[in-house]
């Protein structure tokens, strides 16, 4: 407006809020400040669209028509076509009587096809105004791209040209909002969009001179030599605009300094949380929001005084199953950047050199283009990688590939995210199910910065994902009254969500299989299927199919003691006592988050029972059980493996228990030498003593019957506690073992049996007499042959 003679002061003390201007107007007040157009006469007349006569009227911003038609017209004047759209008439010979000539961008602007029927009308911009009062253009803001999409480059344009060009064409034509124009520009053709327009009143004697800005269609002004013109590159575009510094801080839009400019909305309006479809995990999406999204969401300016730092990275990691992959696919859905970039971390690699870095490189280079063409004002580029772990891996160890591209590809990673030329216009989101394995630089700040782990859902969050995944049977009325979904939600402790969708499908397949053929598998019921609806038994039948793979497995840990516990004698009560407390202290303790006990005792004294038993009891929704059973026919490297996965696996819930079952077997040991795997035992020691993640408490329960050895081995000083475990050693205590199992059901056997053993030494393990009485029970041995078999198993 500067060079018009106006001088914008920065708000009203009257009005506040409203600009005021101050005007020094030339000394020539009898003289225009502007050319006038040439006036029309009046004239409206329908006319067919045909195509524009040449290039040389399309690249004019004209519209061709016939000398006869527009006889009474000087050339160059407005024009309306439609009540709406201003154009300028340029006379053309070739222009068929009858019709008008618009070239393809003015068709698109008002939506005209060929052969149809327009109104065109003659038009006087200062029509009803008062006498000498005149509209111009003050500014202009212009978005400009290639015509053609294959001429696109990335050269510089120099912004001061291609305003003297624009100026020098389009002078003294009547603009608007929303008009295409196309414009030749040193050989190359350039597409134009008027994104705004800021008319300005310079005729004005009586008050101060108006200004009016706008994007509106109906706002017009006419193009004069002194008005203000800014290009700014349009969506997606890759012209390079060189623009003075006086202009680099200017933005669409009009902001500047004093007015904070709008940053364009990365998340869309309309998006809520659930939708998503995503359940269990709202705390988890509030810090992605808050930590990912807070800086983006911010004006500019905002964000500067704060030195705010855009969050690059967002790794989300924990077992399999529990939605990593989904919420970054869901996430991608609520953006309002550009599409986003889902890569598996496998198809990075080549077995060319230099290709797996090139890769890398090639997921940035859209949004580098962007960056250096539009700054911050550039849209936000999202890169999803799955499976990160398996192209990331810990530089110079054993766990990369040898080759040292894995190297490389790291390198070329870190350099991208956080390197000399930083990008602000990115977000990488990584998922992985190893963060043990992941370059320990990518997870510094700057990088992989917000690191959330995305646990085993609890029973609020199992019973919203199991609501989520039968809404449609619900809104469809194929849920009977009978399934509760509390109850449903209870009982699936330590499934994944995938295992919960998988527990909803085996319960869909229970149902139709009721209303298949008789006699038939593959034939459905078209009587009855419409009557179809999922039960309750259903979803009990389905869990049956579907197990969890982390966690409490009840059947292996309910077999460990199929009688129950049995109280021979007041220690087993202790032991009880004992162990409820340890499961206490580690449930509610603010400091001991990791307690280790080791029950021990001979052979056959039921310790792997009452682990067991303890653990279920307990009601931990994380139960493990790790025992040499699990590693038969593994290599000692891979029984390392398996033990170290079993140790990370424990702390995927907030309360954890493990039982390790028969140590010594766990690390090979062997009386004849001695011989035992060290590597296992070391692995072991750190485990034991390793204080679990924050907000994670564990508890671990061993058993051995070789107490002697691992205290030599400097295994025991590992657990916190120990208990012991007796064996039975009096005939009362073989006594209440008869009753409680409910074997020798006449008194006078069950007294002549422990009659006879009256006069032996007892000391048995209460397993090996459970055992021993299972065996008699089926032989039906009298009371003889009974404590024949103690005997011969008491000597074994």
């Amino acid at each position: 407006m500067e060079k018009l003679g106006f001088h914008r002061v920065s708000n009203s003390p009257n009005m506040p809020g409203q600009p005021t201007i101050s005007h020094s107007r030339p000394n020539q007040p009898d003289a225009p400040l502007a050319p006038q157009l040439p006036p029309s006469p009046a004239f409206k007349r329908q006319f067919e669209v045909a195509n524009g006569p040449n290039n040389r009227v399309a690249l004019s911003n004209c519209i061709g028509v016939n000398p006869r038609d527009f006889a009474d017209f000087p050339n160059r004047a407005p024009l309306l076509l439609d009540g709406n759209y201003v154009c300028t008439l340029e006379k053309e010979e070739t222009v068929a009587p009858g019709t008008i000539g618009l070239a393809a961008n003015v068709r698109l602007w008002g939506k005209w096809s060929l052969t149809q029927t327009i109104l065109v009308e003659s038009y006087n911009i200062f029509l009803g105004k008062q006498q000498q009062q005149q509209q111009y253009l003050g500014g202009l803001e212009i978005l400009i791209d290639f015509h053609v999409k294959s001429k696109a480059n990335s050269n510089p344009v120099k912004h001061e040209e291609l305003v003297d060009i624009f100026i020098n064409n389009y002078q003294n034509q009547i603009l608007q909002p929303t008009q295409k124009i196309v414009m030749e520009f040193k050989g190359i053709i350039y597409g134009l969009l008027i994104h705004s327009v800021q008319v300005i009143d310079l005729n004005s004697k009586e008050k101060l001179p108006s200004i009016k800005e706008s994007s509106d269609l109906s706002v017009k002004g006419i193009l004069i030599k002194q008005t203000e013109v800014i290009f700014y590159p349009n969506e997606n575009s890759i012209i390079n605009l060189a623009k003075p510094s006086s202009l680099k801080g200017k933005r669409i839009g009009g902001g500047g300094a004093g007015r904070p400019r709008a940053r364009k909305q990365i998340i869309n309006p309309d998006f809520k949380l659930e939708d998503l479809g995503i359940g269990g995990l709202d705390a988890e999406f509030q810090d992605i929001f808050r930590r990912a999204f807070n800086s983006r969401i911010l004006p500019p300016e905002i964000a500067e005084r704060l030195d705010y730092k855009h969050c690059k990275g967002l790794l989300l990691f924990g077992p399999p199953g529990t939605g990593k992959t989904l919420i970054a696919r869901k996430l991608s859905k609520m953006l309002n950047g550009k599409e986003p970039k889902i890569v598996n971390g496998p198809e990075m690699l080549s077995k060319y050199v230099g290709a797996s870095e090139e890769n890398i490189r090639n997921l940035f280079k859209e949004a580098e283009a962007e960056y250096k063409q539009k700054g911050d004002d550039s849209d936000l580029h999202v890169i999803i990688f799955d499976e990160l772990d398996s192209v990331f891996k810990q530089r110079g160890s054993a766990k990369s590939d040898g080759t040292g591209v894995g190297d490389n590809v790291v390198n070329q990673l870190l350099s991208k995210m956080d390197g000399v030329d930083q990008l602000n216009n990115i977000l990488i989101i990584g998922m992985t199910n190893r963060l043990d394995l992941i370059d320990s630089a990518l997870l510094r700040p700057g990088r992989f910065e917000i690191q959330i782990e995305i646990a085993l859902p609890d029973e609020k969050g199992r019973k919203d994902i199991l609501l989520i995944h039968t809404a449609k049977l619900k809104e469809n009325n194929l849920l009977t009254k009978d399934v509760d979904f509390d109850e449903l939600a209870g009982l699936t402790k330590n499934f994944t969500g995938a295992e919960l969708e998988g527990l909803c499908n085996s319960a869909k397949s229970f149902a139709i299989s009721r209303h298949t053929k008789s006699g038939s598998v593959a034939q459905i019921d078209a009587a009855t299927i419409d009557k179809m609806q999922i039960t309750r038994n259903d979803f009990l039948l389905a869990f049956s199919e579907v197990k969890p793979a982390f966690g409490t497995d009840e059947e292996d840990l309910t077999l460990a003691a199929p009688h129950g516990i049995i109280p021979f004698n007041s220690s087993i009560k202790n032991i009880f006592d004992r162990g409820q407390s340890f499961i206490d202290e580690v449930k509610s303790s603010e400091t001991e988050t990791l307690i280790s006990v080791l029950v021990h005792g001979p052979s056959g004294v039921g310790k792997t029972a009452i682990a067991a038993t303890l653990a279920l009891n307990s009601d931990f929704p994380f139960i493990k059980m790790l025992s040499a059973e699990s590693m038969v026919g593994m290599s000692e490297p891979a029984k390392i493996q398996y033990i170290d996965n079993v140790f990370r696996d424990v702390y995927k819930s907030p309360l954890n228990i493990l039982v390790i079952d028969k140590i010594e077997t766990l690390i090979n040991y062997v009386p004849i030498g001695p011989r035992f795997s060290n590597e296992i035992l070391q692995l072991l020691m750190v485990y034991l003593t390793k204080k679990p993640p924050k907000g994670r408490r564990l508890l671990i329960i061993g058993t051995t019957s070789q107490y002697s050895v691992l205290k030599h081995m400097n295994l025991i000083d590992c657990f916190t506690n120990t208990v012991a475990v007796p064996s039975i050693r009096s005939v009362e205590e073989i006594g209440r073992v008869l009753t409680k199992i409910g074997y020798m059901s006449q008194e006078a056997e069950k007294n002549d049996i422990l009659s006879q053993l009256s006069s032996f030494e007892i000391n048995i393990g209460i397993k090996r007499l459970l055992q021993v009485l299972m065996n008699s029970k089926y032989l039906k041995s009298d009371a003889n042959g009974v404590v024949e078999n103690i005997i011969d198993a008491h000597n074994v």
